[in-house]
């Protein structure tokens, strides 16, 4: 008891084209996030906080936070990611529309962790696992510079329908040593996985290569540390950068190498899936009734 999941669900899912976080895809119209909610409540963390644009407020409620909050009597608690106006009175870009990164995402909720905590994307499906294994290590985490990341098969992550974007970690004695944020991983008509970042016959990578997908363990104390990087990310953006991001992996990265981050690797050999581009949709709305049908979760997730 006493860990927090925090769910960064602000992004706009500009390749899916549409807002994928609130997509309905499970048998009783749940959507992929209630999946993870499920499985961390299942695993016995005790707060809930979903990390939103203002303008999706209304929307998350109606969709998913009342019921969960009528099934379990567990109140889920809103951060909004703005990306208008100052942080910490540093300008944010006028033009800026896009979301800052997930550094920024976490940081918009940190009032609201006061607990070891887990983060994790919306428009990703773990597995049961993952949390089951991720939720007893967040009670071993000592302080800032311990942290934990559930770690997956590059072969359990791509996408058939393009290029995906996965953090590449090299991992020695169950410790994170680097990771490596990789562009255009694509799945190969002869099953090899290439990036194709500079070259259409780009390098293949073992289908073993661990990787991230997003999903960490954090002690609280991590917050200023975060805080510190994004302020400088903050201060050297180009007034007419729309694109920029601090992202997680890329900043843990650095501090891994920086020696001030350690990071416990936490196998998994299920299967991930997410919404990437908008033909995942049907193949995601399967697995999930597959899943429920085989009894890894009920007919509705809330049953009444």
């Amino acid at each position: 008891m006493n860990s927090a999941l925090v769910v960064m669900a602000a992004g706009l899912g500009s390749r899916y084209g549409g807002v994928k976080q609130i997509d309905r895809v499970g048998p009783a119209g749940e959507i992929l996030m209630e999946y993870a909610i499920f499985d961390a409540l299942r695993a016995g963390f005790d707060k809930l906080i979903v990390i939103i644009k203002p303008e999706m407020l209304d929307d998350c409620r109606e969709l998913f936070g009342s019921r969960i909050e009528a099934a379990t009597g567990m109140k889920i608690h809103y951060a909004f990611q703005n990306m208008q106006g100052d942080y910490a009175g540093i300008p944010i870009p006028a033009a800026r529309s896009k979301p800052l990164g997930t550094v920024h995402a976490l940081l918009s909720a940190a009032h609201l962790i006061d607990r070891p905590f887990a983060a994790l994307n919306a428009d990703d499906y773990y597995g049961s696992a993952a949390f089951a294994v991720l939720e007893p290590q967040l009670h071993r985490l000592q302080s800032a510079s311990d942290s934990a990341m559930v770690a997956y098969l590059l072969k359990n992550t791509v996408s058939p329908y393009g290029g995906v974007t996965r953090g590449v970690c090299a991992v020695e004695n169950g410790l994170l040593r680097r990771i490596t944020e990789t562009y255009h991983l694509r799945l190969m008509p002869d099953g090899t996985i290439r990036e194709q970042s500079t070259d259409a016959t780009g390098p293949a990578l073992p289908e073993n290569t661990p990787v991230s997908m997003n999903i960490w363990g954090f002690h609280p104390d991590i917050l200023p540390m975060l805080d510190a990087r994004f302020r400088s990310f903050l201060r050297a953006l180009p007034e007419n950068d729309n694109k920029s991001e601090c992202l997680l992996p890329v900043v843990l990265d650095e501090l891994i190498v920086g020696g001030s981050l350690r990071t416990h690797v936490l196998e998994t050999a299920d299967r991930w899936f997410g919404l990437t581009y908008r033909e995942d949709k049907p193949g995601v709305m399967q697995r999930l009734q597959d899943l429920h049908e085989a009894g890894v979760y009920p007919p509705a997730l809330w049953n009444p």
